[in-house]
């Protein structure tokens, strides 16, 4: 698991949700692992190791 749950239902309590389906971590866990690979791809196309948030 990449996203710690107990911060997303902080974020969803906030914005006025109650509740989380079972399967909201793991798509957000596969969306977030998605945005990093893209990331570390974009900074070694950039001949770079350091990833940046403007890779995001």
């Amino acid at each position: 698991m990449l996203t710690a749950k107990t911060q997303v239902k902080d974020i969803l309590k906030e914005e006025g949700m109650r509740n989380m389906s079972n399967d909201f971590m793991e798509r957000l866990d596969q969306e977030v692992e998605k945005l990093i690979r893209n990331s570390v791809k974009r900074a070694k196309e950039n001949l770079r190791k350091t990833v940046m948030g403007r890779d995001l």
